[in-house]
């Protein structure tokens, strides 16, 4: 006996809505995802404002790179590429 093949159809517009809907979630988990360390940044350039921290080009780029490390260290495939 032989097997029966099924044509399968493929609704394009059906199937587009999907994976648009697909990418909006993936970006929203993303942003989800990556709040803690946006808020690190944001505090750290809070406190420069203030003066806690000397303004140093330097110290922001040694910041901002490890911020970035840990992101990506902690959320993997799922963190932000900037």
């Amino acid at each position: 006996m032989q097997p029966v093949l099924i044509p399968i159809v493929f609704d394009t517009r059906a199937s587009t809505d999907m994976a648009k809907h697909v990418c909006e979630v993936t970006g929203l988990a993303m942003e989800v995802l990556g709040l803690p360390f946006d808020m690190a940044r944001a505090q750290y350039a809070r406190a420069v404002q203030i003066g806690l921290i000397e303004r140093s080009m330097l110290a922001s780029r040694d910041f901002s790179r490890t911020v970035g490390v840990m992101e990506k260290l902690t959320l993997g495939p799922w963190a932000r590429h900037v």
